[in-house]
């Protein structure tokens, strides 16, 4: 699933006439990116939620048999934040893992890796995360040797053992299990609520094994005007290539 439904209210004014996900970003729509990584690595059936101006998103993509893929949409009539867009979601993804990645977001991440460390652990979510010294301004989270999630946000996995760890910050890729949805409200009274600060709480008070994926790669937020064009600047450089790209 990818997550383009936002308002793109810090890219503004373009956004007013253009959902932030065909926002160009180096001459390819935002969006290009996460669909390029998903296709990378097999990966065809995908969902997307539309709410502003998603009517231009459905236009630019179809059904995704232009790019190799399947698409389906996912239309949210009020903004359901993550929680209540993946809840919305729920009838394409109820019947095995998947992956979430939002618009807005450039990496350059082996995404085989993180599925198989997802499996191997077992986990009911693994999400990919990085270091980060502003980590506490936007929500940071701690993990253990292995990798398990032992502090989101302000919550502590029940047992966990207190010591210094590094602080980590998500970078909005994600593998999750149907499972997740057993710590949502019942779609019959669906509501606005976040992942981040809803649910993953919830499954890791309950014992559900959460992991963090670190990741020391390339990444980029492309919330704002300079930081589209940061990205710009890193990919015009030799230095930085997206190993997915064609």
């Amino acid at each position: 699933m990818i997550f383009a439904a936002g308002l793109g209210e810090r890219l503004r004014p373009i956004t007013s006439r253009l959902p932030k996900a065909l926002v160009p970003v180096a001459g390819r729509p935002m969006i290009d990116y996460p669909l390029a990584l998903l296709r990378h690595y097999g990966i065809r059936d995908i969902v997307i939620n539309l709410h502003h101006l998603g009517e231009q998103i459905e236009a630019y993509l179809g059904n995704g048999a232009a790019q190799g893929l399947s698409i389906v949409y996912s239309r949210e009539d009020e903004l359901l934040d993550t929680g209540g867009g993946l809840l919305k979601a729920k009838p394409y993804l109820q019947d095995d893992r998947f992956v979430v990645i939002n618009t807005d977001v450039l990496i350059d991440l082996p995404l085989a890796a993180l599925v198989d460390f997802h499996q191997r652990n077992r986990a009911a979510a693994t999400l990919a995360v990085r270091p980060d010294p502003f980590a506490d301004q936007f929500g940071s989270m701690e993990v253990d040797e292995s990798g398990r999630i032992e502090r989101f946000l302000q919550v502590h996995r029940p047992n966990a053992i207190p010591a210094a760890r590094e602080k980590l910050m998500f970078t909005g890729v994600q593998i999750l299990e149907p499972r997740i949805f057993d710590y949502m409200p019942p779609p019959d009274r669906q509501k606005k609520f976040g992942t981040t600060k809803d649910t993953y709480p919830r499954m890791l008070t309950s014992g559900e094994p959460l992991y963090g994926f670190r990741f020391d790669g390339y990444w980029q937020d492309l919330g704002t005007e300079q930081r589209v064009a940061a990205a710009e600047q890193s990919l015009a450089q030799a230095t930085t290539r997206l190993h997915y790209l064609s």
